[in-house]
């Protein structure tokens, strides 16, 4: 009797499993499918990619297969994968491709779709990312939090809500999450404005809160950069407001209205200016790996009136930024005049988030019409420039699309861009992971994967300022919320951080032309 219920069970359950339809009308074109990454190169340790199936039809069978025969077949329009038996496909599939067969069946037969194909390339992307979930930030900024991802699944966790401490008229607005050499060495740093305004210091499981606004400073630190070995961080100090829109689609224009760059020690907790003027715009720092050059942007304006908050506001259009660099002296923590390396002002561009890869060979920076904050700007494309040759930058095609596509970080084996994107509907970022091979040239990305495949079309949030980690905060939310609510260390101002702050003099080794430029744009 006991056999006879195992036979019957095993039956049962094969006549359970699905299989692909014997005969199936080709339909000559790729599925609807949400949400769709045909066509991404796909790291091998990337969470599953879920999906739905939008074509009409009464039932559904899938074909996840690979060259060496690893198959897996399911049924149902909605796809929610195992991590096993993803990880099974994906190891099957390095260095060749991963395929995906749909079917469909509607009014009494099977109908079958191209093929889609997703490469799968041998190098791994780094195991987190931290990011901000937040809405848009004229509507509701408190609604905020810091997240950290897993990357290979789908665990996540709230590093910091904006909300237990946002009470009444004591609003509070958490900025950028920024590890340096993505989380390697423990330490990481993030802003609150406003009510227990401070900047936070992770090194490890401890933390301080430090208030870097000082009498001969600008502001607080805004956008920070850690230098990859020794425990300074560049800052911009910004003073920046928004200007909302009547007819452009764009909705709203955030304008620096001022803002410099300083250098804060953390071990003597001393701030030193790098550069200090009134009618030049600096943001936006970032270290070279060996941490001997500084990086930034940079745009000059001479104002018409009395009133430079109006001027702005009236030409925020003509106001383009420029990529500079500046050498940087690691025993006297001191830096040589700035030169200008990209001249995106003269073919009517602006530069803006540049980052170094971890190799020193490439600079990524996204370009737009205008303005710094190209997360509002459709104009926003991500570029390259070859940083140890002569050889001028050029667009990264494949990555970018007909939205903003801009802020960005490196993986820490450089294979790997993650950035924001306004493609899927126009209003919300969401992130993207883009291959950047050995050669220079970026791969069609790929979508962030969530468990549940319609997440991004129901989750009224945008995810903005993603970094990559290589390991998870040591410190938990409780911890940092009790260094929130605690007071601030005050930073002492240490005067200028520049060798010969009297000859500032700016020299150029710009590699672009404007007949160039068009060439470039024309021919993508």
């Amino acid at each position: 009797m006991k056999n006879y219920i195992l036979f019957i069970t095993a039956l049962l359950l094969a006549a359970c499993k699905p299989s692909v339809p014997e005969q199936a009308e080709a339909t000559g074109r790729i599925p609807l499918i949400l949400p769709d990454n045909s066509g991404a190169t796909l790291p091998p340790n990337i969470a599953p990619l879920c999906f739905e199936i939008l074509e009409e039809g009464d039932a559904y069978v899938t074909r996840l297969s690979t060259k060496k025969g690893e198959e897996l077949i399911v049924d149902g329009c909605s796809l929610d994968i195992s991590i096993e038996d993803w990880r099974r496909l994906m190891t099957a599939a390095v260095g060749d491709t991963l395929w995906t067969d749909v079917y469909v069946h509607k009014e009494g037969k099977w109908k079958s779709y191209n093929r889609i194909a997703n490469p799968i390339v041998a190098d791994s992307i780094d195991p987190y990312i931290t990011y901000r979930l937040i809405r848009p930030s004229y509507v509701m900024y408190e609604e905020l939090t810091l997240v950290e991802r897993n990357t290979s699944n789908f665990d996540e966790r709230i590093i910091y809500d904006n909300m237990p401490m946002s009470k009444g008229d004591k609003g509070q607005c958490i900025n950028c999450h920024v590890p340096q050499q993505q989380g390697q060495s423990g330490r990481s740093q993030f802003h609150v404005r406003q009510a227990f305004g401070g900047t936070v210091l992770i090194d490890g499981s401890n933390i301080r809160k430090v208030n870097l606004k000082t009498d001969s400073t600008l502001s607080a630190g805004v956008y920070p950069a850690w230098h990859p070995t020794l425990n300074l961080i560049a800052y911009s100090v910004n003073e920046t407001g928004q200007a909302f829109h009547t007819l452009d689609p764009q909705k709203i224009e955030v304008i620096d209205y001022a803002s410099d760059l300083i250098l804060y020690d953390a071990e003597n907790n001393e701030v030193t200016s790098i550069e200090r003027t009134a009618n030049d715009f600096e943001s936006f720092p970032t270290w070279s790996p060996d941490g001997r050059t500084l990086y930034y942007i940079s745009a000059h304006h001479e104002p018409t009136g009395e009133d430079i908050d109006a001027d702005l506001e009236q030409n925020y259009q003509s106001l383009h930024y420029n990529l500079y660099a500046r050498d940087f002296d690691t025993s006297t923590k001191k830096f040589g005049p700035r030169r200008l390396i990209f001249d995106a002002e003269s073919i009517g561009k602006s530069a803006s988030t540049p980052r170094v890869s971890p190799d020193g060979h490439w600079l990524l920076f996204s370009l737009a019409d205008y303005g710094q904050f190209h997360i509002w700007h459709k104009s926003a494309d991500l570029w390259i420039m070859p940083i140890d040759s002569d050889d001028e930058p050029y667009m990264l095609s494949s990555a970018n699309s007909p939205e903003s596509d801009s802020y960005h970080s490196w993986s820490s084996n450089g294979r790997w861009i993650l950035f924001s994107s306004r493609r899927m509907d126009g209003n919300y970022t969401r992130l993207y992971i883009s291959y950047f091979d050995s050669s220079g040239h970026a791969h069609v990305p790929v979508l962030l994967p969530q468990q549940q495949p319609r997440l991004y079309d129901q989750l009224f949030r945008s995810f903005n300022a993603a970094e990559w980690m290589i390991r998870p905060i040591a410190c938990n939310k409780k911890k940092l919320e009790n260094c929130v609510r605690g007071n601030a260390q005050q930073a002492r101002y240490a005067g200028p951080a520049l060798l010969t702050p009297e000859e500032d003099q700016t020299t150029s080794n710009a590699k672009i032309t404007k007949q160039n430029y068009h060439n470039i744009y024309e021919n993508n």
